[in-house]
């Protein structure tokens, strides 16, 4: 719209004349060119960052597994014993 209106409308309203809305045209496209690396390397960090909270995540996950499968023998033997006593009456 702002690029339409700067070349069509009629010379007194344009508010920014022909060669100078190519010019910023051009900055900002500069800007855009030397800021994307910075993008890409904050993404590439941040994709690091991810993989390593879902190692550490996964090695949670596997010793809560075991400390689970210890309380269920815990449990289990328990659960034995409760029987010998009370079939021992």
């Amino acid at each position: 719209m702002w690029l339409t209106w700067n070349t069509l409308a009629p010379t007194q309203v344009r508010f920014d004349p022909f060669p100078a809305f190519v010019f910023w045209l051009f900055i900002s496209n500069m800007i855009q060119i030397f800021l994307m690396p910075l993008i890409m390397v904050g993404q590439n960090l941040q994709s690091k960052h991810s993989e390593i909270h879902a190692e550490t995540d996964f090695e949670v996950n596997v010793k809560a597994e075991k400390e689970i499968e210890e309380i269920k023998q815990d449990i289990k033997e328990i659960k034995d014993l409760l029987r010998k006593i009370s079939s021992n009456k």
